[in-house]
């Protein structure tokens, strides 16, 4: 038995391990319960286990998909293209409606933290018949971030701005010391004081310290920085907005949280937004598991 499959069986029991492949490559899932299905999407650089505090308590009532997504943990990894098109949130959106869809799954609600709540966000504005309700935990959108970012901003984020140069200069830079770089996001964030189980930590270093990983997220942020503002750009120029009830979650002592107004950004993307503030930092379903948990139980009945 693998570490990966170790962990799910401790961290998630009764989740079901499934691989679905939905035409570019594997997509590593897993699923339990019963009832209307919940798709929850990590973020970055994680994998399905950040989920381990709250989806279980989630099955309980529902139907719950974890996945990897594509660039991460067990899922399929696509090399680096000229315009990054394999990680624009668009591409990797439309492979998880198919995941969705190969259990059956028309209509859905989905949760996302950190880059899984932009790919969220990417499939409620390009597939609004089919998502019921969003969740996103601490992130603007691609074309808000990089607008209103100042000095502080990138001080903080200063890997919005390293990942994005031109390929492979991140890359071999990383490559010196890839855990301690990747350790650096998940626990040296301002206002970062995440419990982490152990084994998942250390799962995650490994996961994302891989050349095929570190590549992958260098251009996910290279399509974040390009094509994802250009999609958004577009959606603004035409009115596009978030049709379905939206649920906006931020760690008041995060980042995100200290440097933009999430109530004004976000109104604009999602005329049906609620807004909560959590006293945490950046990696909400870690740290404020229980807290998070309560509110997404009120918020998908």
């Amino acid at each position: 038995m693998t570490v990966f499959e170790n962990l799910d069986r401790r961290l998630l029991p009764g989740f079901r391990r499934q691989t679905v492949d939905t035409g570019d490559g594997p997509i590593q899932t897993l699923i339990a319960g019963d009832g209307p299905p919940v798709l929850m999407l990590h973020g970055d650089p994680q994998t399905h286990l950040c989920w381990h505090g709250i989806a279980p308590e989630l099955a309980r009532s529902r139907t719950v998909v974890l996945t990897d997504l594509r660039g991460r943990g067990e899922s399929h990894k696509p090399g680096p293209t000229e315009d990054h098109a394999p990680y624009t949130k668009r591409a990797m959106a439309a492979e998880q409606v198919a995941v969705m869809e190969h259990f059956g799954f028309s209509t859905f609600a989905v949760v996302g933290h950190d880059r899984g709540a932009r790919v969220a966000r990417r499939m409620a504005l390009d597939h609004p018949e089919i998502v019921e309700r969003l969740v996103v935990m601490d992130i603007v959108p691609a074309i808000d971030f990089y607008e209103q970012t100042n000095a502080a901003i990138a001080q903080d984020y200063y890997y919005f701005f390293f990942l994005t140069q031109p390929r492979p200069i991140a890359e071999r830079l990383i490559a010196g010391d890839p855990k301690r770089f990747m350790e650096q996001i998940l626990t040296g964030l301002p206002g970062a004081t995440i419990p982490y189980d152990s084994d998942a930590l250390a799962l995650y270093l490994k996961a994302s310290s891989t050349p095929e990983a570190i590549t992958a997220m260098c251009e996910c942020f290279r399509a974040g920085r390009t094509r994802d503002i250009e999609i958004d750009r577009t959606d603004r120029l035409q009115g596009n907005t978030i049709n379905c009830p939206t649920l906006v979650l931020w760690g008041a002592n995060g980042v995100v949280g200290q440097h933009f107004d999430l109530r004004a950004i976000w109104s604009s993307w999602a005329p049906d937004a609620r807004f909560q503030p959590l006293d945490c930092g950046h990696f909400i379903p870690e740290e404020a598991a229980r807290e998070a948990t309560d509110i997404l139980q009120d918020f998908l009945n």
